[in-house]
């Protein structure tokens, strides 16, 4: 009986990767095509969330939202976005910690930096609930 549990177990967090590896993936195909909007549909929509980046902590959905189009005006701004996943770790049940690479491509000079993120399940889906990226 203990064995089948962790088979069972081991099945389902290669699950959760591949969902996460699908989220990640949804976010590089919605940045290229300059949709801000459908790549913040994979964060968090609440005042709770919080990104750290350059510029210091942004707390909330909204703000991180104004703070990318801000950033990222235009398509030739935002290039061509490459992820690299490092790591992606359970962190307890229904949490993920992902650790990566991104990389901008674009006609004004390519950007690089790593990510972390911590990922939670929410009424059945990944949401990013927080991200800092350098």
């Amino acid at each position: 009986m203990l064995l089948s549990m962790s088979v069972l177990a081991g099945q389902a967090q290669r699950g959760d990767v591949q969902q996460i590896q699908a989220l990640m993936t949804q976010q590089v195909t919605a940045w290229n095509q300059g949709n801000l909007a459908a790549f913040m549909g994979t964060y968090w929509n609440s005042d709770s969330l919080l990104f750290v980046g350059k510029n210091g902590v942004t707390y909330g959905w909204q703000s991180t939202l104004d703070n990318y189009r801000k950033n990222y005006p235009t398509k030739d701004e935002m290039g061509q976005l490459k992820f690299t996943l490092l790591k992606i770790q359970a962190l307890g049940t229904g949490f993920y910690n992902v650790v990566g690479k991104w990389q901008l491509t674009r006609k004004m000079g390519d950007l690089q930096g790593h990510f972390t993120l911590v990922l939670k399940k929410i009424s059945g889906s990944w949401k990013i609930i927080q991200d800092h990226s350098s």
